[in-house]
């Protein structure tokens, strides 16, 4: 019996029942239709010889446990390990990706007064999520706890970054906050502080009291979590 190679055997999407074509599909049957396989496919436009852009996307989306948000951190250079894909197409698988985090980041109407971890949590949380290192931020606030803005203070590695006191109270006195709140992530996942956290953390609290600028808490932000330092009496 003669060998048959497997990418001969393959059938392309274009020889599919119309139907059940991605593009075809979601014009015909609404975007519900599709699975996430035929959605990304979609995004890629097309496979490789040994297999369609469904079968590759499907080959992706296992990779990564068949779970969007872990696909959603994935870097280009990652993506781009895959065959048949590319530079171009891993930019739009994570372009994608990006745009429905926002979109359900604008359905959450972030909080105009924080006064509680859990108001800074739900106000920061859309800036920290889904990064692959460390960023560290504050949240400036008024003496009735509104909020007057936000800053981005430092960006790091996957395990650290550094927090300059002075960058710090710089912003809160350009602003004339009252007080602030910092958060920064933990990519790993982990919600517990590091020895440096704990001593930045009253490095810069002792630091407000001088100032006479509030600092009401830190927190620790994961994907799924976060840890607050005045919630457990840090701070």
């Amino acid at each position: 019996m003669p060998i048959i190679n497997s990418y001969e055997n393959k059938i392309s999407i274009k020889s599919w029942a119309e139907e059940d074509r991605p593009r075809e599909k979601l014009s015909g049957q609404g975007r519900r239709a599709l699975t996430d396989a035929e959605l990304i496919a979609i995004l890629i436009g097309s496979g490789s010889r040994d297999e369609s852009a469904v079968e590759l996307s499907k080959r992706i989306l296992r990779h990564y446990e068949n779970d969007l948000n872990v696909l959603g951190r994935a870097s280009i250079e990652e993506l781009s390990k895959f065959k048949g894909i590319g530079e171009a197409k891993a930019i739009s698988i994570i372009a994608a990706l990006e745009i429905g985090r926002r979109r359900n980041d604008a359905e959450e109407k972030a909080p105009e007064l924080v006064t509680c971890s859990k108001d800074a949590y739900n106000f920061l949380k859309r800036f920290l999520v889904d990064l692959p290192h460390e960023e560290f931020w504050i949240l400036l606030l008024t003496q009735n706890c509104k909020v007057l803005g936000k800053e981005l203070i430092s960006k790091g590695g996957l395990n650290a970054t550094v927090a300059d006191p002075k960058v710090i109270f710089s912003s809160a006195l350009r602003h004339s906050a009252a007080s602030l709140m910092m958060a920064h992530n933990h990519p790993s996942g982990s919600l517990k502080p590091s020895q440096q956290d704990i001593e930045l953390t009253k490095k810069i609290s002792a630091a407000g009291r001088l100032l006479d600028i509030k600092v009401l808490d830190h927190l620790i932000i994961t994907d799924s979590s976060y840890y607050s330092f005045a919630d457990e009496g840090v701070i």
